[in-house]
């Protein structure tokens, strides 16, 4: 990093959707534009001179087929009056769409070309019916296939891989670090207000989760519901700042985490995965990240991981590192992934729990690792060491197609 850059002032809208009290699908709800206005105020109010922003990155995905608008850019000064008239643009990644916002305002600030960035992350998904929203969250793959492809495609992708694991390391060795992925999600997901699974009250959720075996004729063959995120309405951001950024904000250093590293990597898109076992870009990006920070994995205190799927989750354990091929499942199904485990991941919840408004999972990722090494996650925060001091994110676009990894410090000061 030529230059230090911070991260400071996140914010989340509710992750709105199947499973939140107010969500009511037959009732008008906030658009797009509210969802941008509402997260870019939440950061805005959090620091004393918003007016140091000097642009703003917006991550989306499939706004202009769920919403029929592009051109978010121009949604900036719809948050403030003080942005119209400086740099605005929108980035798309699939659901890496929010990572690639912030590693944007990163290269913004390490280039000298800005000293605050706001990045944003928004989706609305829910305008239209679950088969059609599939359909069109299947551009995130190569569409040429998507006629010989699963109804559902994404989770059929996984589902495929999902089989694949089941056969070389078994089927109920499988189910159950995937049953205690899915629990922790959503104990993770009842000690944060926005979250999605926020009001989800069930008792014994891994017994829940046994109880619905996959099924292909009703869903996908080696998934069940409980393995999959859901559809996501919502928005989160969060200000990227230099040294001299933080002094204009009006905002010490103690408030913010540092970026010590980062790392963006994409595979051929028009090629199926290199292994259904081995999640390749995200092991590769991860690895340059932590590279690129000077750190090992010993030394993160909590992980961000892009669990769109329970088998995602279990996979990225392999890939990152923490459990060797075949032993993500058991690894998980210890515990070690908890909030109280030797790596505490996905602490709000990750996309089963908090919920996935596809281009906002980078953003809600930065924040949540924010307000951890800040001390700021409220009921959901986790005991982290001194020893310990930094946190990683990885925010993967289709299957496992665009990786952003980003690691970040708390602050010295």
């Amino acid at each position: 990093m030529r230059r230090k850059i911070y991260l400071v002032a996140g914010a989340n809208t509710i992750s709105m959707g199947t499973g939140r009290k107010e969500f009511n699908p037959k009732k008008e709800r906030p658009g797009l534009e509210n969802y941008i206005h509402e997260a870019g105020q939440a950061v805005l109010k959090q620091v004393p001179n918003p007016s140091a922003i000097d642009e703003t990155v917006i991550g989306n995905f499939m706004a202009a087929v769920f919403n029929k608008q592009g051109h978010l850019g121009g949604f900036a000064a719809t948050i403030d009056p003080d942005l119209e008239f400086k740099p605005s643009l929108s980035v798309e990644g699939a659901c890496a769409s929010g990572g690639l916002a912030i590693i944007s305002g990163i290269r913004s600030v390490m280039a000298e070309t800005a000293d605050v960035v706001l990045a944003l992350g928004v989706e609305v998904q829910n305008t239209v019916k679950a088969i059609y929203g599939a359909d069109f969250l299947a551009y995130a793959g190569w569409f040429q296939n998507r006629k010989k492809s699963h109804a559902y495609f994404f989770p059929g992708q996984f589902s495929d891989r999902a089989g694949a694991y089941y056969e070389k390391y078994g089927f109920d060795n499988a189910r159950k670090g995937m049953g205690r992925w899915f629990r922790n999600a959503i104990e993770n997901a009842r000690l944060d207000p926005t979250a999605q699974e926020h009001h989800n009250t069930a008792t014994d959720l891994e017994g829940l989760y046994h109880k619905m075996t996959p099924n292909g004729k009703n869903f996908v063959d080696h998934l069940n519901f409980f393995d999959c995120s859901k559809v996501s309405d919502g928005a989160s951001g969060i200000l990227i700042a230099s040294e001299e950024g933080l002094k204009k904000l009006g905002v010490p250093c103690k408030d913010a985490v540092e970026i010590v590293g980062f790392a963006q990597l994409t595979r051929n898109i028009t090629s199926d995965p290199p292994n259904p076992l081995d999640l390749t870009t995200i092991r590769k990006t991860a690895a340059k990240a932590l590279e690129n920070a000077g750190i090992s994995i010993e030394q993160l205190g909590t992980i961000e991981t892009h669990d769109c799927f329970s088998i995602a989750g279990i996979l990225a354990v392999e890939a990152l590192g923490l459990a060797a091929p075949g032993e993500g499942a058991a690894y998980v199904a210890a515990g070690k992934t908890a909030r109280d485990g030797a790596m505490p991941m996905n602490t709000t919840g990750g996309l089963i729990g908090w919920g996935h408004p596809t281009g906002a999972t980078g953003v809600h990722q930065a924040v949540t690792i924010w307000q951890q090494l800040t001390g700021n996650a409220g009921a959901a925060q986790i005991k982290l060491s001194p020893a310990k001091p930094y946190g990683l994110s990885i925010n993967m676009g289709g299957d496992d197609v665009t990786v952003v990894a980003i690691v970040y410090k708390m602050c010295d000061e």
